[in-house]
């Protein structure tokens, strides 16, 4: 019976308590835990009825290992063989570092993460990650980039790499080769399969990559066979809001296949991650509001005895009490000090603690260098359970480099020991090298038939094989058939369409193709209306791995918002890190699973390099394929949004990506053919590349394609889209592309009716132009009888007359061929914030209007002496052009 809640007796309280605890653990052991789990939800329940506040109690567990010793399995691994291995592994990392330092080149790297996270990897090695086989879909492991070292000496183990190999550690343009700092696959395509270099990335592309499994399992294009994705990450770079803004689609989707390992070594780059708090119990409630499994590794198993002698809750209870920082400040104290902070007025705890001396306090094991609790976690993470799965596991950061380095704030930029820290170490490892060896760090490799050897490639062939180990086994696709978009080439008649309906249309088709239908995949940050995509809803779906379970309010429509377990379309929201992560995820699925899926992604253009710019990079290392479709692009195109919304950089921004192809096609037959094009190259012929291309939402007649114009004419960049019929000597050649394509045909009506030639030029990629005139230089410096012509050089290099380029984007864009046009060149652009208004408005106050076009043609006639300044005053009188105009650029 409860107590009276006028009772203040504090004994008469504890024994009710000690009588509750008692009647507790004999349900415990008379009905088991299932039972008590649902006793105890039970009894939550009716507490919150009836008012009791427990929400933020529900999201905490105490601070301890979540899987009890009694749960624990049985390690099936020679622990002392794996022990001799893993500090071999240890020495060996650390010597690619030190050696990198020792020659004097200032090439850095990183000894702490990887100390820190040695056992984690070698439980994985041993026991867990499993390498794709004809039975088995194969486990794609994602390793923290500065733990880099440990997996390559690893990999010297194997007999993957040798020593010359860890010699040459970030000195890749060596003669024999060399190793790149972290995970790249663009420098090592054979060996590294997911870049994760920049921190916080990879947990949202890790969560999408498990994903995508998922969508080709449920599509029928991957057997559900099976296989985990391992991630691992630091305790530090959880802080990135890409990270922790993903959590919830993992449980949406019942990504089971996802195994996320936080590294809690409870230290960042300068200092403690949460030094006043907790960052295991903060990411604990993170997790599991989320919905994910979260399992807890904290302490060693020299714990676990004291914990069980621990009836009264005090060890317990100064486990909770502990900071971050006094758990790092223990990590370099002595024994004694750390005893006597650990038991500071609190003579039981004192007492439970008599049973370890001072050195095993010192030395006693956090849980994420124990074998034994590692593998437990990995274990119950590794079982399908309906949930994605997060291991908390706390380390030391430099863990086994000792008063060199260990869990002091300095470590993570320790580059260097020196020789008796060195010597110390071997030493404390069991190296069995000379002191003179060690003083050197000299690598050390037993010989192949050491048992150390012997074991460690067994363990690797149980499971299948060497990894990391990335792979190109998927078949090139067959070439597209010369008329699949046949229609863009005769115009849009008396229909006008913006090349963004041109584009949902190029989709449909492929989606409808029979050989290649399968492998499209449409993505979408919940902008399909926008882009007059939702027409495909109801023909491919909307992938949703529970189905519909209800009915859309728009069922009785014709594109009304399907959704399917084997939908086609990944509709990802309003999150455009989601959204990239997926077209990662599709773009390398030639890799990581033999299939040629082709994404197409459309988004805002100004939300996608501005926002995912670094992600977009990693889709270059990753040598990702697909199409970035930048929707609504344009500064005045996208007319009345504003600053936030108006694009007039995005083709600055994709130029530095050097895989990527950027264009700005102005018309729907040039972007058939940029489509076809792409398509052919990354998929038939295999080349490491991507697109990048702009389509708009203005409307216009589109033109029947020239038939002098070949396809080669508008993949180059540029092409003369029109010419002047008339013989007058004053030619004007007008450089459009875009949806400004229309201003300059505009702008040609005004300066013929001054009699004035014109020739009209469609420019779909400054930037292949640019590159173009940049290799052509490098290889006529290198090669001073090199005869080859630049593109550009070889158009405009024979024709007379003026040039004004002008486009939606700053003039950068236009000035990045500067240099090799004709002298007498001028550019117009789109410098500036945006501003809400109307696009006619918005093209005059950006000065990219046809009087503006006209005008910058006649100023250079002006200063050419083909024209009078009188006509030039005269145009501006009548065009009412202001020389104090506001500048849009500083606007």
């Amino acid at each position: 019976m409860f107590m009276n809640s006028s009772k203040n007796n504090t004994d008469s309280y504890n024994i009710e308590i000690n009588e509750w605890v008692d009647s507790l653990d004999e349900f415990i052991d008379d009905l088991g835990e299932q039972r008590t789990v649902e006793l105890m939800k039970t009894l939550r329940n009716h507490a919150l009825r009836r008012g009791v506040k427990l929400v933020g109690e529900a999201l905490n567990t105490p601070y301890i290992n979540t899987i009890n010793v009694k749960h624990q399995p049985q390690y099936p691994g020679d622990t002392e063989i794996e022990t001799k291995i893993e500090n071999i592994n240890r020495w060996n990392a650390m010597c690619v570092v030190l050696q990198a330092y020792d020659s004097g080149k200032g090439l850095g790297g990183h000894i702490a993460t990887y100390a820190s996270a040695a056992t984690m990897y070698e439980v994985g090695y041993n026991h867990f990650f499993k390498k794709k086989s004809a039975d088995y879909g194969g486990d794609l492991v994602s390793f923290q980039p500065h733990a880099a070292p440990g997996v390559y000496a690893r990999a010297v183990l194997e007999g993957r790499l040798t020593i010359q190999d860890l010699k040459n550690f970030r000195r890749e343009l060596k003669p024999e080769g060399g190793l790149p700092s972290y995970p790249h696959p663009r420098r090592m395509p054979w060996f590294w399969e997911i870049p994760s270099a920049s921190m916080g990335l990879i947990g949202v592309s890790a969560i999408y990559q498990a994903r995508f499994k998922k969508y080709l399992e449920n599509r029928g294009l991957k057997d559900k066979n099976g296989g985990k994705v391992w991630v691992f990450v630091g305790d530090g770079e959880m802080d990135e809001p890409e990270t922790l803004g993903t959590l919830n689609i993992a449980v949406r989707e019942q990504l089971d296949n996802l195994v996320l390992i936080v590294n809690c070594n409870l230290q960042r780059l300068d200092g403690p991650v949460r030094g006043n708090g907790k960052i295991i119990q903060e990411l604990e409630r993170s997790f599991l509001g989320a919905g994910w499994n979260v399992t807890k590794v904290i302490w060693g198993s020299e714990w676990d005895s004291l914990l069980e002698r621990d009836h009264n809750g005090i060890l317990v209870d100064r486990m909770n009490q502990a900071l971050d920082g006094d758990y790092q400040m223990y990590s370099v104290l002595s024994g004694e000090k750390v005893r006597a902070h650990w038991t500071k007025d609190n003579p039981e705890l004192e007492d439970l603690m008599k049973s370890l001396t001072d050195e095993e306090i010192r030395t006693i094991k956090r849980g994420g260098h124990d074998v034994k609790k590692v593998y437990a976690a990995f274990d119950k993470a590794a079982r399908p359970n309906g949930k994605p799965s997060v291991i908390l596991m706390k380390t030391i950061k430099g863990y086994g480099m000792g008063k060199a380095g260990e869990g002091k704030n300095t470590t993570h930029q320790k580059k260097n020991m020196s020789e008796v820290e060195r010597i110390e170490t071997a030493t404390r490892l069991g190296i069995p090298l000379s002191e003179a060896d060690a003083a050197k760090a000299q690598f050390y490799v037993p010989e192949e038939d050491s048992a150390e050897i012997q074991y460690l490639k067994s363990r690797r062939q149980t499971l299948g094989g060497s990894l990391p180990e990335r792979t190109e086994n998927v078949k090139p696709i067959e070439l597209l058939s010369k008329d699949i978009f046949a229609e863009f080439d005769k115009g849009s008649g008396k229909r006008e369409l913006s090349t963004t309906m041109a584009m949902v249309r190029i989709i449909s088709v492929l989606l409808k193709n029979k050989k290649i239908g399968k492998y499209i995949v449409p993505i979408i940050p919940d902008e399909a209306r926008t882009f007059g995509l939702d027409g495909l809803f109801r023909y491919a779906g909307i992938y949703q791995p529970k189905g519909q379970l209800y009915e859309p309010v728009d069922a009785d429509t014709l594109a009304y918002y399907r959704e399917s377990t084997d939908g086609q379309i990944l509709q990802e929201g309003i999150c455009e890190a989601g959204a990239i992560a997926s077209f990662m995820a599709a773009g390398t699925a030639y890799s990581l699973h033999g299939l040629p899926m082709i994404p197409f992604y459309i988004f805002y253009s100004i939300f996608g390099f501005q926002r995912v710019g670094d992600m977009i990079w990693a889709c270059g290392d990753m040598m990702c394929k697909g199409f970035l479709l930048g929707g609504t692009s344009g500064r005045t195109t996208l007319n009345g949004e504003g600053v936030q919304h108006q694009d007039g950089h995005s083709h600055v921004l994709s130029s530095v990506v050097p895989n990527l192809k950027s264009y700005d096609p102005a018309f729907a037959y040039e972007l058939a053919v940029i489509v076809k094009d792409g398509i052919e190259r990354m998929y038939h012929h295999m080349e490491k590349i991507f697109y990048y291309i702009t389509i708009t939402n203005e409307n216009i007649l589109m033109p029947p394609r020239p038939k002098k114009v070949k396809d080669v004419d508008i993949l180059r960049g540029v092409y003369k889209f029109e010419e002047s019929k008339s013989k007058s000597n004053k030619r004007v050649h007008l450089l459009g592309s875009g949806a400004i394509i229309t201003q300059t045909i505009a702008a040609k009506r005004m300066l013929e009716a001054l009699d004035i030639n014109v020739d009209m030029w469609s420019v779909t990629s400054y930037q292949e132009l640019e590159r173009d005139a940049v290799a052509t230089e490098r290889e006529q410096l290198l090669d001073p009888k090199s005869k080859r012509q630049s593109i550009i050089e070889e158009v405009f290099g024979k024709e007379k007359g003026v040039f004004v380029s002008v486009s939606d984007y700053m003039k950068s864009i236009g000035l990045s061929i500067s240099r090799w046009m004709p002298a007498d060149y001028a550019v117009l652009g789109t410098d500036g914030f945006g501003v809400s208004e109307s696009r006619e408005t918005l093209r005059d106050h950006f000065e990219i209007s046809p009087k503006y076009i006209v005008l910058a043609a006649l100023n250079l006639m002006v200063k050419k002496g083909e024209l009078k300044m009188s006509v030039l005053t005269k145009f501006m009188k009548d065009k009412q052009i202001s020389n104090d105009k506001i500048n849009p650029a500083t606007y």
